[in-house]
């Protein structure tokens, strides 16, 4: 009697992590295998088929690609000089305040720092870098009342670097030294005014510098020396105001920017500008960071003064050091300066912009990146002028890389009419600028856009990125070291009236 075939039973596949039950031996994870990373031609015997990542690799590592995990590297200069990914070695950040803006500029800033790059930071804040820029065996300058100041007048470096090349080159940088001052003394009337000045006053301005310059005898000239020279009224002076040798013409020309540089040196200006400069950036440092940091939050207007000295200075300083390289006198350097808190200085005053401009735009020429640091487009936006307006935009128009931390939409929208910007990308950037939850029950829960960027490059697709950073970092990198868990506020005692 045949037996009747039966089908086939289909085994059940052996599962991956093992029967369920007691003796199964189910595992709850699976270890991740080991990740190595070679390039092409070492692994290419070992595994055939290995491709890239698409994630750039040139420059200082900044973070790992938000979705493929792959190391992501990059500064303005690396991808201006090295990569030629940009034409312009500049970055424009923007992004809502404790997302890590100047935690990432740091981290740039010290991986410049050790290929031979020297970092600037011209005008420190918080101070957010100045920790840092110790730590490199940098120079650290404190500016403030009563703790250092800048003398405007100054040529410094430049008026050093002139001297010691002489010729024609060396009249040359005497020359830009003269139109450095000059836009920075324009920078202070401006501020005090709230308003730009006059065009025949700027010739005044320039006519009286080139003769207290004479006047200085080889020192450099103070505040009080050019009022003393504007109030005697010297034949050079007197010609550009057409006074006609009548000197009631004379005093009609000059006494409104006479009253301004009074307001300057008897007003909130006068201690941290009328004296001499208390210490000289030094060339040969391998990194400089100027702190600002002792001038209150509430004194606007010396804030952005100082700011607008220390870029000054900085970018002069720059100057100098590719003159005496031109010249043979000194070993070629690249710099790479930190411009933060770009709405302070913005706001100063109506006109204002056209100095910061006039100070930052032939940075490409000057082997020179830069990073300007910012929270919004509504910075720009809150400008007096269409004109000021437009020439603040242009700031983000030329940056070779913009980076974009958390953003509410409506800033994201705003920003995609200057950059090309997808509906993705601005989903993404506008998720990274929520709070973490009420109901978080972890201890020191972040914001779950905090180490979170996006880099764009022209119209390219943007590049997000997370970045961890390590132990050193944090040590000398924390802008809340006020609110410590160890420090807490003192109970008050209200009934003795004072702090238990």
């Amino acid at each position: 009697m045949s037996k009747e075939k039966r089908p086939m039973e289909k085994k059940a596949p052996e599962p991956s992590r093992g029967w369920p039950g007691a003796g199964g031996g189910q595992i709850g994870y699976l270890d991740p295998p080991t990740m190595w990373r070679a390039t092409t031609v070492q692994v290419c015997g070992l595994w055939p088929f290995a491709a890239g990542s698409g994630a750039p690799m040139t420059g200082v590592p900044l973070g790992q690609h938000l979705y493929t995990g792959a190391t992501v590297c990059g500064d303005p200069l690396s991808w201006f000089t090295r990569a030629r990914y940009i034409s312009n070695p500049s970055l424009f950040m923007l992004g809502m305040p404790g997302l890590g803006k100047s935690t990432l500029v740091n981290r740039m800033l010290i991986g410049l720092c050790a290929t031979g790059v020297v970092p600037l930071v011209l005008g420190d804040l918080k101070p957010d870098y100045a920790d840092t820029v110790r730590a490199l065996g940098g120079q650290v300058i404190v500016i403030g009342r009563g703790v250092g100041g800048i003398n405007v007048l100054d040529p410094g470096a430049m008026g050093l670097a002139a001297k010691v090349i002489g010729g024609e080159a060396g009249k040359a940088l005497e020359s830009e030294a003269h139109g450095r001052v000059l836009n920075m003394v324009a920078a202070l009337v401006t501020i005090v005014r709230g308003r730009p000045m006059d065009d025949h006053e700027q010739s005044v301005l320039s006519a009286a510098l080139h003769e207290v310059r004479l006047r200085a005898e080889g020192r450099p000239p103070l505040l009080p020396d050019l009022l003393r020279v504007i109030a005697e009224g010297p034949e050079r002076v007197r010609a550009v105001t057409l006074d006609r040798g009548d000197d009631a013409r004379y005093r009609e020309a000059v006494d409104p920017l006479h009253r301004s540089l009074l307001g300057i040196l008897d007003g909130p200006l006068g201690s941290t500008f009328a004296s001499e400069t208390s210490t000289r950036i030094d060339l040969n440092a391998p990194a400089v960071c100027i702190d600002i940091s002792r001038i209150g939050e509430a004194d606007t207007q010396l804030t952005a003064a100082a700011m607008l000295a220390a870029w000054s200075d900085g970018l002069g300083t720059v100057a100098a050091s590719h003159a005496m390289a031109d010249a043979g006198r000194a070993p070629r350097r690249w710099f790479f300066t930190v411009l933060d808190e770009l709405w302070r200085p913005l706001r100063a005053a109506t006109g204002i912009v056209d100095r910061i401009d006039a100070l930052t735009r032939l940075n490409r020429s000057l082997g020179l990146g830069d990073a300007k640091i910012t929270h919004t487009l509504k910075d720009a936006e809150a400008l007096g002028s269409d004109s000021d307006r437009a020439k603040a935009r242009g700031f983000v128009e030329r940056a070779g890389m913009v980076v974009c931390a958390g953003l509410p939409r409506a800033e994201m929208e705003d920003l995609r009419k200057v950059i090309g910007l997808s509906e993705s990308e601005i989903e993404l950037v506008s998720s990274w600028s929520s709070p973490p939850g009420w109901g978080s029950v972890r201890e020191r829960e972040e914001p779950p856009g905090r180490g979170h960027f996006l880099i764009k490059v022209g119209g390219r697709p943007g590049i997000p990125i997370r970045v961890a950073i390590t132990r050193a970092e944090a040590e000398l990198h924390n802008t809340n070291a006020r609110w410590r868990e160890t420090e807490r506020p003192a109970e008050h005692n209200w009934t003795k009236g004072m702090w238990a």
